[in-house]
């Protein structure tokens, strides 16, 4: 541990000393540090996540069966907006195709009036006109009409020659788009039955669990468990971070008493309560709906976006000075590790991933390592 601390250090001093020369360098610099953190938090997440598996079969089952299901449920909803935008797609053609329909049987019209005055005249009518030289003006005048008159019908006949080819290409485009949906329902039927196996795959974990909660000492030893690796995961994340400190230009500390709940709900564990064999919460629990959009409380950097024991899909904002905020028991993750986000701004979906009977999230503040009360922190008292 020691040398690997060593060699990011050196890493760190070695991307600093470089003086930035302008606004290319200065991005430059900002894009190598957010490499640096990105690779030094990814190890720091292997790393845990070796170690919670290695202690729990069940969680590595656990974590596995809710990662296929975060990964299928996403693909399905990214199938569902193509569809959204293919049968949009469809319907633009399809609005096109009766347009250009509409156009040609107007051409055509218009061609077919334009025959019937010819063939009134008759063909021999311009002969008749060069033959008549009593009234050379007027006859100039017929021959000009009829060249117009033939001009007219050659360019409405290459108009209509167009919107044949540009019907013919609709509807090949049309056929095609058919396809694409077709095969965007196979791909959306097969995503269903891969969220459905591993829901099940959970359900067959989640009932060991609870079997296994039944004894009392089972159940305190795997909640210690998944309470050390999240405090091994946090000391980790820390040293990680302390060489790339945030930029943030509110201090958290003045936010107290200011901020807005990270999702709506109803709290049903508080900060301090006993939860199991004398372990105590060390943040809020909220009881809400899955989906609920969970959002920044404040302005900061995501330090931290993956599946942890106990807390299942878990992100960690890093806000300065050494405050950490954490929303765990997603159901999915919006943000990547590096990214800024704003307060409001939307980090994940809530779930009940980490092995919860319903949806719901926990929310923890955490000030230099050590978890503090966050109902201080809301402007509200409740959600």
């Amino acid at each position: 541990m020691l040398a690997r601390s060593r060699r990011f250090l050196a890493l760190l001093v070695c991307a600093l000393a470089v003086v930035p020369a302008g606004a290319t360098s200065e991005s430059a610099k900002a894009e190598a540090q957010l490499r640096d953190i990105r690779a030094e938090i990814e190890r720091v997440r292997s790393q845990v996540q070796r170690d919670a598996a290695e202690r729990e079969r069940l969680a590595r089952r656990l974590r596995d069966a809710e990662q296929s299901a975060t990964a299928a449920r996403a693909e399905r909803d990214r199938l569902r907006r193509e569809q959204a935008e293919r049968v949009q797609r469809r319907a633009e053609l399809a609005l096109e195709k009766r347009e250009r329909e509409t156009e040609l049987e107007g051409e055509r019209a218009a061609l077919a009036a334009q025959m019937r005055a010819a063939y009134m005249i008759g063909r021999e009518e311009p002969l008749k006109l060069l033959l008549n030289q009593r009234d050379p003006a007027r006859a100039g005048r017929m021959f000009a009409y009829y060249g117009y008159f033939g001009r007219a019908r050659a360019g409405q006949i290459a108009r209509i020659e167009n919107f044949v080819a540009r019907i013919a290409e609709l509807d090949a485009e049309l056929e095609a788009e058919q396809a694409r949906l077709a095969d965007l329902e196979t791909r959306q039927r097969g995503e269903v039955e891969r969220l459905d196996k591993a829901r099940a795959e959970r359900g067959e974990v989640l009932a060991s669990l609870t079997a296994e909660a039944r004894s009392r000492a089972a159940s305190l030893d795997r909640l210690r468990r998944e309470q050390a690796a999240l405090e091994k995961l946090l000391r980790e994340l820390r040293r990680a971070i302390e060489k790339f400190p945030s930029d943030s230009k509110s201090p958290f500390a003045r936010m107290r008493g200011k901020l807005a709940w990270p999702t709506t709900g109803r709290v049903i564990a508080r900060y301090g309560q006993t939860r199991a064999g004398g372990l105590k919460w060390d943040g809020v629990l909220l009881s809400t709906t899955r989906g609920a959009p969970v959002r920044a409380v404040y302005h900061g950097r995501v330090i931290y976006a993956d599946w942890l024991a106990g807390l299942g899909l878990l992100v960690i904002l890093d806000h300065g000075d050494g405050y950490l905020s954490l929303y765990g028991h997603n159901e999915q993750i919006y943000r990547k590790v590096g990214e800024r986000v704003t307060a409001g701004d939307p980090v994940a979906a809530a779930g009940d991933t980490g092995g919860r009977s319903s949806p719901e999230l926990y929310f923890e503040i955490r000030r230099a390592g050590r978890p503090v009360s966050p109902i201080p922190w809301f402007r509200n008292p409740r959600p």
